[in-house]
């Protein structure tokens, strides 16, 4: 069985930056990756999907953003080649297709399981796979169960192409729920369903962008996220389209559906309407399911227990890219870095414990 210093689970953004970190430090990590390429959840997010940060403030440690304009939204594509440019430049051993099944204990090591059937002995593990791979769908949302039409979550929404001339609903009031709705009112009848009003932030105050705002005042890094019992709802971030956009009814905003009948959907004041798809834009959840017979390491919900990624009572386990993490900025390209050098400096000093046993 191979022996490593740490395995490092997920190959995106917060995989990769924790390598550099750990590389950094001397240690040789092995980045494990479940598909087949190096940029994470980037290549499957929808066609028209643009960062929501400046070109200037989304780098990972060690490469900038390429491009002259740095002001500029780098589109989902450009992400993709950034990462995957990102991989080819950092001197680690990076495996593709290598999907991690289970964590197990083996006295002062871990066993990390393969599927397929390989085994590594790790020293140390990073889990750094993201959400894309758990979908949140709410137990207590009312009528999709019901529901006899198509119902998809965003992570499965590529296009409006599909949609055109159909009556939709999109649920949810963050970024992504108000961008594909008013992406699909171009060509589809839209209702936003929120559970309350949609809370917009101003993408630029001043002349600047919102993040050159956060980054002045330290709020982009200040630790909050212990502090925090849940990740909160984070405001739209918007140029003035979106508001704009919902005030023309394109999308048009109503409260949640209270239930379904066949293809009909029932709204709050009794009206039944026939709808051809529902979009649940309801987010995401940490995706750890190869950690679940490793005591300690999750709750009950399958969210990880953990302070500022180090995990509660689990010696050499470490987290990167969970949302609030540590700061505002922790599950972005523009803080992933900061977190991830922190977790590197932790496992470094708990290897060279290990090592004087």
């Amino acid at each position: 069985m191979e022996h490593i210093d740490v395995a490092v689970i997920g190959g995106g953004q917060s995989g990769l930056a924790t390598a550099h970190a750990l590389l950094r430090r001397g240690l040789r990590p092995v980045v494990l990756e479940a598909s087949g390429r190096t940029a994470g959840s980037w290549p499957r997010y929808y066609d028209s999907l643009t960062l929501f940060s400046p070109a200037r403030y989304s780098s990972l440690p060690g490469m900038p953003f390429p491009g002259a304009d740095r002001d500029r939204y780098p589109h989902r594509d450009e992400v993709v080649a950034y990462l995957t440019a990102y991989a080819d430049r950092l001197d680690a051993d990076i495996r593709t297709g290598e999907r991690v099944t289970s964590v197990r204990r083996d006295g002062p090591v871990f066993e990390v399981a393969l599927e397929g059937g390989g085994r590594l002995r790790a020293r140390a593990v990073v889990a750094a796979s993201g959400t894309f791979g758990r979908p949140h769908r709410p137990a207590l949302l009312p009528g999709p169960a019901e529901f006899t039409g198509q119902v998809l979550h965003a992570a499965d929404y590529r296009s409006p192409a599909p949609f055109a001339g159909g009556r939709l609903v999109v649920v949810g009031a963050g970024n992504s729920a108000v961008q594909i709705a008013a992406e699909l009112a171009e060509t589809a009848r839209v209702t936003l369903a929120t559970r309350g009003p949609v809370k917009f932030a101003a993408q630029r105050i001043l002349g600047r962008d919102l993040h050159f705002w956060t980054a002045r005042t330290g709020l982009d890094i200040a630790p909050l996220g212990r502090l925090l019992p849940s990740p909160p709802a984070q405001p739209v971030l918007d140029d003035g389209r979106y508001r704009a956009a919902l005030a023309a009814g394109r999308p048009d905003r109503r409260p949640l559906f209270t239930g379904a009948d066949g293809n009909k959907l029932i709204w709050p004041d009794g009206q039944r309407e026939e709808v051809d798809a529902i979009v649940l834009a309801t987010g995401y959840r940490p995706d750890l399911p190869y950690l679940a017979s490793l005591d300690g390491a999750l709750d009950a919900d399958g969210s990880p227990r953990h302070r500022e990624g180090l995990a509660a009572g689990v010696p050499g386990l470490a987290f990167v890219g969970l949302e609030w993490q540590r700061s505002l900025s922790s599950n972005s390209l523009r803080g992933v870095g900061r977190d991830a050098e922190r977790i590197a400096r932790r496992l470094t000093a708990h290897l060279a414990h290990l090592a004087h046993r």
